[in-house]
């Protein structure tokens, strides 16, 4: 495979570096990877493998850009809020790096696009933020017999690991079941350290850039820990040990029970019926700000303080962004004893 004078120019420290070299950077160029969540670390992981010259990146995510992802998410500004973050992302590295492919999919993903969107890829990325989508990713990349690069964080600490990489041990392996239902908050109701998504994002880049070249040692069987405070980083081995997965799930939100006998409305529904119901919105207060469809406002992690201003007769409409924070609160209601109706707004307002 050749490479343009320009395309050597781009490429010149990494061709300086006899691990790497031409071939290297030829690997690197054939290579397509998959990012999962154009989010916080989405968007360190997705500039470091534009600018080392990856030659298809795929960037899966159907959230908008909204001010509070400024703090930690690099690839956006002010003026991309209320735009696809797939979109923005692919622009913002093309400027960078006009030498490579982007494909994006402004589009959740579900049990039903996963396998043949991994079958067009030869590594996943994923940089998501929730149980569900994790699973999903996982067993997707187990049936398609992907390499997949996985992280997480979690207000100041991350992790690393690469599962299924040749035929390793996989995410089911390390978490063989998910965490009860509401009892993980997302960075939305407790935070997370600037610095950190950039940080852990740089080291998932690390393990896909180390796949390619065929360099180094994957963390394949190991979990790499980091807190940003300490800089204290432990690994810790585990090994192969999860049933043999042999389809998706249908609901991989009742699997991680997140859906169980929770009644839902369709927005389209409400702004048609919206009169019949109080609305209670759960998400932070700048995302009040930035938009909302009325309603009162309780952050969720503010429900059991304030339970007392939640006085109606009508049937209650919980809403968050995604319908995951509003299916938490609704459980956590009925635990606190409130006897309304409550229904959930699906998939959520944004």
């Amino acid at each position: 495979m050749l490479f343009s004078i320009d395309e050597k120019k781009q490429y010149s420290r990494h061709l300086m570096l006899e691990e790497i070299d031409v071939k290297g950077q030829e690997k690197l160029k054939k290579a397509k990877v998959l990012v999962i969540g154009a989010g916080g670390l989405g968007c360190p992981v997705l500039q470091a493998l534009a600018s080392a010259g990856v030659g298809t990146i795929g960037i899966i995510d159907d959230d908008k850009v909204e001010q509070s992802n400024l703090q930690r998410q690099v690839l956006f500004s002010h003026q991309d809020i209320g735009c696809y973050k797939a979109t923005v992302a692919a622009r913002r590295l093309r400027s960078m790096n006009p030498y490579i492919q982007f494909d994006t999919y402004t589009e959740r993903l579900t049990s039903l696009n996963a396998i043949a969107l991994f079958e067009s890829y030869d590594i996943i990325v994923d940089g998501s933020d929730n149980f569900p989508t994790r699973y999903l990713v996982n067993d997707a990349a187990v049936l398609t017999g992907k390499p997949l690069v996985f992280a997480s964080i979690f207000k100041f600490e991350g992790q690393v690991s690469v599962f299924n990489y040749n035929n390793g041990p996989t995410y089911r392996c390390l978490f063989p079941s998910p965490p009860e239902a509401d009892t993980m908050p997302s960075c939305s109701e407790i935070g997370v350290f600037s610095v950190l998504p950039s940080i852990i994002g740089a080291l998932q880049a690390n393990e896909v850039l180390k796949i390619i070249c065929e360099i180094g040692e994957v963390l394949s069987g190991k979990l790499l820990t980091m807190n940003a405070l300490s800089l204290e980083q432990c690994v810790f081995g585990f090994s192969k040990n999860a049933p043999i997965i042999s389809a998706l799930e249908k609901d991989y939100g009742l699997f991680c029970g997140l859906a169980t006998n929770v009644p839902e409305i369709s927005l389209e529904v409400l702004k048609e019926t919206k009169d019949t119901y109080l609305l209670l919105d759960v998400r932070a207060t700048e995302e009040r700000t930035a938009f909302n469809i009325g309603g009162i406002h309780i952050p969720l992690n503010l429900i059991e303080q304030r339970f007392d201003d939640i006085k109606t007769d009508k049937e209650i409409v919980v809403y968050c962004k995604s319908g995951f924070r509003s299916k938490k609160a609704i459980h956590l209601l009925q635990d606190l004893g409130l006897k309304n109706v409550l229904i959930n707004l699906k998939g959520g307002c944004f």
